[in-house]
């Protein structure tokens, strides 16, 4: 017996091309869907943003954030900070103003 994390389908051919479309609609669904452009008022790096709820925020980096952010360029270990303040200011920011929404 030949073990694998997932089976791969390989003698269901229509079985496998509807794990492969599904794995693409997750993939924008969870990774791309929703993402709105969002610059720091203060260094004016920006990123990619999704709300998921009031307490959720998804942020992709367009950048290596050592490389456009203060806050994470003056860190010693860049790898140690977790998040920049004024860019979350930022965030909330575009929320109160309606440029990035909140779903219910």
């Amino acid at each position: 017996m030949k073990w694998a994390k997932a089976p791969d389908f390989a003698d269901d051919p229509n079985r496998a091309a509807n794990v492969h479309a599904q794995t693409v609609r997750d993939k924008e669904n969870y990774l791309d869907s929703r993402l709105a452009p969002v610059e720091c008022r203060a260094c004016g790096t920006c990123v990619l943003v999704r709300k998921n709820s009031v307490k959720q925020t998804s942020v992709q980096w367009t950048s290596k954030p050592a490389n456009t952010c203060p806050v994470f360029r003056d860190a010693e270990n860049s790898a140690t900070v977790d998040s920049c303040q004024r860019l979350q200011d930022s965030i909330d920011h575009a929320v109160m103003e309606g440029i990035l929404s909140v779903p219910n």
